[in-house]
């Protein structure tokens, strides 16, 4: 991306360091950690280990129940969803209540916002979501500034909608937004012509740093914007890992944390050979950081 074209600027390589954490030897690590420091000396922090259900897809695919069940097993309180797998808004929160979850937020698809955003509210209702979230935009669907400032007005009409009934709509971020389109760069797009009141950000802390960019930039440049966060690591090849195994730094973010606004933080990984070593490592890693 052209710098001059965007109001951010790369972020510097050098201010990561390695977590050196593995599944079996978190505690003295964790709790010696800038990560930890940074918490330490962030007081009234209530941010708890979340869980995006990406994630486990294939597991919900097989079992709603039983995965929810796991996952609360795990020590999970929170979760975010990704589709019902064909269950009504009713029986999710039936699941949830009975396992001890809440799930603040739900990822829906642009189509289904776009057709069904009445039915996606009462839903949404129903199941005890506070954030309605965009979770993603097809190659098709982000090729012109355009098609990001009809976006950015659907946006606003959607949050106006669903401030109405009490709830939020949110935008989550991958790489692509950061990376130059006709001279402009989307992402500007989406915080300068959507209201801050209407529209907040999902900052997904993996794709900000894959694309060269420091979320300390944004949290200084549009502070109280980003209530949701995912957490997802990286390694030194730019490969996404479990969180706690990899080098992104989250100190400097966490330090921030009051700054952005952050109330939820959510593990996911997209990709992960162990859906459960996954989810645990990630759940005990911010939990022992978060304590």
């Amino acid at each position: 991306m052209n710098p001059t074209t965007s109001d951010f600027a790369p972020a510097n390589p050098g201010r990561r360091t390695l977590l050196k954490y593995s599944l079996l030897g978190l505690g003295a690590a964790a709790l010696a950690s800038p990560l930890s420091q940074a918490l330490a000396a962030t007081p009234g922090q209530k941010l708890q280990a979340g869980l995006q259900l990406y994630t486990v897809r294939d597991l919900m695919a097989q079992s709603v129940a039983d995965t929810l069940k796991l996952v609360a097993g795990i020590g999970y309180k929170e979760v975010e969803f990704a589709g019902y797998f064909n269950l009504k808004a009713k029986e999710v929160r039936r699941l949830l209540d009975s396992e001890g979850l809440t799930a603040p937020s739900a990822h829906l698809p642009l189509e289904v916002l776009q057709s069904q955003l009445d039915q996606v509210i009462e839903d949404a209702q129903t199941v005890g979501h506070h954030y309605i979230v965009l979770p993603y935009l097809t190659e098709p669907q982000r090729q012109t500034i355009d098609q990001y400032k009809s976006y950015a007005a659907f946006l606003n009409k959607a949050g106006e909608a669903c401030k109405k009934a009490g709830l939020q709509m949110a935008y989550h971020n991958h790489d692509f937004e950061f990376q130059a389109i006709q001279g402009q760069v989307p992402y500007d797009i989406l915080l300068k012509e959507t209201d801050a009141d209407l529209v907040k950000m999902e900052l997904d802390l993996f794709w900000t740093v894959k694309a060269g960019l420091s979320p300390l930039q944004l949290f200084e440049r549009s502070p109280g914007r980003f209530p949701l966060w995912h957490v997802k690591d990286m390694n030194q090849k730019g490969e996404m890992v479990d969180v706690g195994t990899g080098v992104i730094d989250f100190a400097p973010m966490v330090a921030k944390a009051e700054l952005s606004g952050v109330k939820h933080a959510f593990i996911e990984h997209d990709n992960s050979d162990n859906r459960v070593r996954t989810i645990k490592q990630g759940f005990d890693s911010l939990s022992r950081l978060l304590k």
